[in-house]
């Protein structure tokens, strides 16, 4: 079909034949604003109770000391932010930690580590600490970096839900913000993720200096990862001094609005989770993402290293808005 087809078609026909080029989603995006929501909330709706949202924790469970250079991020050990390179956290204090985080409603707990990949003495207690968090009736997420053959069989035997691997950007702007790495190298492990039967969680990050073509190509490259991700994070930049991109021009909060929508377009079924950066954004912002398909949220007071709304002030939010808290994936 063709994006300007009436916002009347069928849910079913809005993914193109041979899935979604840029210049399609492009085309979404430059779509009027309450034309793009529309279309989002239909097929939002058409899969989603629009009034429920899924709620993730995020725990660093080995804070700094990162070997990558990800210009975005305070846990590169080449840069000086103030965050140390710090021991991994005990298996007490993730598991208290975890049950925290399931009093206050969440039913996902997400496991992340300032690893390039982890080496195989710190799989082993990742996988205890999987297998100890899926105990308390959490589903389980870890994000540790790029991933060794073997490695994501481990995880799924140890009974962990999803990977996170995020694409990060388009893959023509890739080079510009990780020097590292290739973006070949995160499909990879996505790959590997794929073969071990795990569930992939995998987004992006905005507001990084890219181009609208750019943000377009990005949602594109997972909407036709094959399958798409059921999980699907998206970051707003979080400056953070110290970082190279500190300093870089802020996203209008609109065109984040229609990243979420062109990601609920063409991923219909998966999670769409406002993640970092939205300790910054207003309730105001936060409904237009949710009324644009997200339906998911990382809950708690920290994401890894930077801020995130309190739950208390979460919970007001979704109660004004009406929205539940979903019991499950």
């Amino acid at each position: 079909m063709k994006i300007n087809d009436s916002l009347t078609t069928p849910v079913h026909r809005t993914v193109p034949s041979g899935g979604w080029s840029t210049d399609a989603v492009e085309a979404l995006f430059a779509l009027p604003f309450m034309d793009l929501l529309h279309r989002a909330q239909n097929v939002h709706r058409a899969h989603f109770d629009p009034n429920e949202v899924q709620l993730s924790t995020l725990l660093s469970i080995k804070t700094g000391g990162c070997p990558e250079d990800c210009g975005y991020c305070p846990q590169a050990a080449r840069y000086h932010t103030g965050v140390d390179n710090e021991a991994m956290l005990s298996a007490d204090a993730v598991i208290a930690a975890a049950r925290a985080a399931k009093a206050k409603g969440a039913t996902r707990f997400c496991m992340g580590a300032a690893w390039r990949g982890p080496k195989q003495r710190d799989l082993d207690r990742v996988v205890d600490l999987i297998k100890a968090v899926r105990k308390l009736g959490l589903e389980t997420c870890a994000t540790l970096g790029m991933l060794r053959d073997g490695q994501a069989e481990q995880l799924k035997s140890a009974g962990l839900d999803y990977y996170n691997h995020n694409l990060d950007s388009a893959a023509d702007f890739y080079g510009e913000i990780i020097t590292t790495r290739v973006q070949d190298d995160r499909l990879d492990t996505l790959e590997k993720v794929r073969e071990a039967g795990l569930k992939v969680c995998c987004g992006g990050i905005v507001g990084l200096g890219e181009t609208r073509r750019q943000r377009a190509d990005l949602i594109a490259q997972l909407a036709n990862l094959d399958p798409y991700p059921e999980s699907v994070p998206i970051n707003n930049l979080v400056q953070v001094p110290g970082t190279p991109l500190h300093g870089q021009a802020a996203l209008d909060p609109l065109e984040f609005v229609r990243t979420i929508a062109c990601a609920r377009i063409t991923m219909p079924t998966a999670r769409v989770r406002l993640s970092a950066g939205r300790d910054k954004m207003s309730d105001e912002l936060q409904a237009l993402c949710f009324l644009a398909g997200a339906n998911s949220i990382f809950y708690g007071e920290k994401l890894l290293t930077t801020g995130n709304p309190q739950a208390e002030q979460d919970q007001a939010l979704l109660g004004r808005l009406g929205i539940r808290v979903a019991r499950n994936s």
